[in-house]
């Protein structure tokens, strides 16, 4: 039996993770026309299209992304294997790609990330901050940093620390429209909405009793970025559910205020994610283990 192209996969994981041949070639020390050999090698063995490929862009396509997974697998416990054979005493080495939500990722993932790499000089940290929701095996990351309520069940997840949410509005919003106290009456009132969260339209709460209501309010202002409604909610121009690591500062100065205390949000938390498989290289594991610890410790994280 004709053994598995181990170099197409690893080869095919490499420009799954840098979405382009020169730069997979770059990362693996082979040249480009060995990246291109090694993809259409492993495209007629497989007998499908793994890219679509345009002068400007490359993208995975529907047989890409199903494989994508198997060929980090392959790639990750190829490296595991090499790393376990060497030196125990040896220091972890090489690329980890981290994503993480932007404002999070500015105030508590790079100061941690900082640190490690002060204590792993051999370890390089490719990290990528954005609010949008990313695919962590197509898009080729080690670990991803999320806040939400239910991680994906296809990927490992494991929950740092419990993120508060605030129903928020500057005093100014208040005195002129009234302070609301049930979610219903959020109806009458100007109401951001985030868009990146799963269902952007709706709120949800539980209230005294275990009561629970999902409203549907409508505002002047629709944005990706939490950090982006600040200066029209200092503005009094309208009420927000945002996070405290948000908000913290506002609640605490009194440019802000919380509203419908009674009334929760379902629960959030910032879960550390990385793709299935249990064999990870002993740099992925090295950041895995220092975000797990420092994380949860930063202050703005509600515990």
């Amino acid at each position: 039996m004709q053994l598995p192209d181990f170099d197409g996969w690893a080869i095919f994981a490499r420009v799954v993770e840098h979405r382009s041949f020169s730069a997979a070639a770059d990362a693996t020390g082979v040249s480009k026309a060995t990246v291109s050999k090694a993809i259409a090698r492993l495209e007629q063995r497989l007998g499908t299209s793994l890219f679509h490929r345009t002068s400007r862009k490359l993208t995975l396509t529907e047989s890409g992304k199903a494989l994508a997974e198997h060929a980090q697998r392959i790639l990750t416990e190829g490296e595991c294997a090499e790393e376990a054979a060497r030196d125990s005493a040896s220091r972890p080495a090489g690329l980890v790609r981290v994503a993480a939500p932007m404002t999070y990722g500015l105030a508590h993932v790079a100061p941690v990330v900082a640190e490690f790499l002060a204590k792993h000089p051999d370890i390089t940290v490719d990290l990528s901050l954005s609010d949008a929701k990313i695919d962590i095996v197509a898009d080729g990351f080690d670990i991803a940093l999320r806040i939400a309520d239910l991680p994906d069940s296809s990927l490992r997840a494991r929950r740092l620390a419990p993120v508060r949410i605030h129903i928020v509005a500057a005093p100014a919003y208040l005195e002129r429209h009234g302070r609301p106290r049930h979610p219903a009456e959020l109806g009458e009132h100007a109401c951001f909405g985030y868009t990146n969260a799963p269902n952007p339209l709706t709120w949800h709460f539980r209230g005294p009793g275990g009561a629970e209501v999902a409203v549907r309010p409508e505002g002047p202002l629709r944005c990706d970025s939490g950090t982006a409604m600040l200066p029209a909610l200092r503005a009094g121009l309208g009420i927000a559910r945002l996070p405290d690591f948000i908000v913290g500062e506002d609640l605490a100065s009194g440019t802000l205020e919380t509203i419908l205390e009674a009334w929760a949000p379902p629960p959030v938390g910032l879960h550390l994610m990385t793709p299935p498989g249990t064999l990870r290289p002993a740099r992925v594991e090295a950041l895995i283990d220092f975000l797990a610890h420092r994380l949860p410790a930063r202050d703005g994280m509600a515990g």
